[in-house]
């Protein structure tokens, strides 16, 4: 019985120490749990900080078009999870003209909101839904 509880007690602390090493290593989601630092969708940029082609997008969001592509303005599924949970086609993604680039690029601006040209918060992606900047206006 006595050996039952030691091999249980190391493979709980091994199993604990496993998760620690995996939260601690997982970037994003370890700056959430553990409340150290901010994650990517909390920090800002200026709207006037963005890249003209960015700001042209933001503008074209707020009047309603004319966009580009036929992406622009479809359902952002927030499969990430970098941006603030909410319900599915809360978040709309629009592209953000890269000067060189032969497809979309890897540039987007995403606003979540019930309206589309008057969204609650706007946020700008420069590498393809890696990171999130609130966009300030």
């Amino acid at each position: 019985m006595a050996a039952y509880a030691s091999i249980t007690s190391s493979f709980t602390k091994f199993a604990l120490t496993s998760l620690m090493l995996a939260a601690l290593t997982t970037g994003a989601e370890a700056r959430g749990w553990f409340g150290a630092g901010k994650t990517s969708a909390e920090e800002t940029i200026a709207l006037s900080d963005l890249p003209v082609q960015g700001q042209r997008t933001y503008q074209a969001i707020l009047s309603g078009g004319p966009f580009r592509h036929d992406k622009d303005g479809t359902v952002f599924g927030n499969r990430e999870r970098l941006l603030p949970p909410a319900r599915r086609g809360h978040y709309r993604e629009y592209t953000v003209q890269t000067p060189g680039s032969r497809n979309r690029g890897a540039q987007r601006i995403v606003c979540g909101g019930e309206q589309r040209t008057a969204p609650e918060a706007c946020w700008y992606t420069a590498d393809h839904y890696a990171s999130f900047r609130r966009i300030a206006p």
